[in-house]
């Protein structure tokens, strides 16, 4: 059987050509050849015993096996990177402390990169100076946040925990649960006359159950993008909504918020790793400065 050893080469190559869709725009972002990428991808391929890119006019595009292969080459470049960077800080510090420096990508949902992350990253900048935080909203929807990191595109996310556990392959743990509650147009003498304002990003599965024992169960006339839009439809009397606390930090003055009654529905915010990064000085040091703080109530 042929050897699986990849080259470090090897791999930013595969993530390359995944990335940008072709071997020769790939040739052209890691300074080299289209016909070394493409003996590289072949070299890799031979070595894997798979196809990673169909081959077209068009580019290249990643086969099912080609898009694990790119996940996991994101991933093990990452922990190069990172093996380098905690290396050259051990017992830098004062005291002979290890430090870290470099980046530290973060992957959040909008809420969560609004409300949430801000005071974490300023505390882990101050203790942490030679940190750089790279934060990238992600909507939540499909893999979301966690499949940012699943993929190799992010070290951490600030995810909704399906039960409050991590996806497979990926550990973590909840920060907190975050309640929903009802919001409509300030001064609204009947709030549940009006239709829903719903979007995509809500968590549906969060709220069915609490709707199903609801006597009341108004249509979503209006789907919107993202929470900031759902907020503004809301205030300007199109309707009412069904959000999470994340998503009503400072609140407009044109909504009312009102509590759904003592057991309103929940989702799980936590953060999400991969085992390997779990135990990087970043991660840890970031995954300290969010369990520092509280979440909304």
């Amino acid at each position: 059987m042929a050897g699986t050893d990849l080259a470090p080469q090897e791999l930013r190559v595969i993530v390359a050509v995944e990335r940008e869709g072709g071997f020769t725009a790939a040739a052209a972002a890691l300074g080299t050849t289209q016909s070394a990428v493409s003996h590289a991808v072949r070299a890799v391929e031979r070595k894997l015993g798979a196809v990673l890119f169909t081959r077209g006019r068009a580019g290249a595009t990643s086969t099912p096996a080609g898009a694990k292969a790119a996940a996991h080459a994101r991933r093990a470049l990452r922990l190069l990177d990172t093996l380098a960077a905690e290396v050259r800080g051990t017992g830098a510090g004062p005291g002979g402390a290890d430090t870290t420096a470099g980046v530290l990508r973060i992957a959040a949902f909008r809420s969560a990169a609004l409300h949430l992350l801000p005071p974490a990253l300023e505390r882990l900048r101050a203790r942490h100076p030679a940190i750089e935080p790279r934060v990238r909203v992600i909507r939540e929807l499909g893999p979301g946040t966690a499949g940012e990191v699943a993929a190799g595109r992010a070290d951490l996310a600030l995810a909704t925990l399906d039960g409050g556990r991590p996806p497979a392959g990926l550990t973590g743990a909840a920060l907190f649960e975050e309640p929903y509650a009802l919001v409509h147009p300030a001064g609204h003498p009947e709030p549940r006359s009006l239709p829903l304002v719903d979007w995509h990003e809500n968590c549906g599965a969060v709220t069915r159950d609490w709707w199903r024992g609801q006597d009341w169960l108004p249509s979503a006339t209006v789907e919107a993008e993202d929470d900031g839009t759902v907020l503004s439809l809301v205030g300007a009397g199109h309707g009412m909504a069904v959000m999470p606390a994340l998503s009503l930090t400072s609140a407009p003055e044109s909504v009312t918020v009102v509590r759904l009654g003592p057991r309103p529905p929940t989702r799980a915010i936590g953060y999400v790793t991969t085992p390997e990064l779990a135990r990087s000085l970043a991660v840890r040091a970031l995954i300290r400065e969010l369990r520092a703080q509280q979440g909304p109530r």
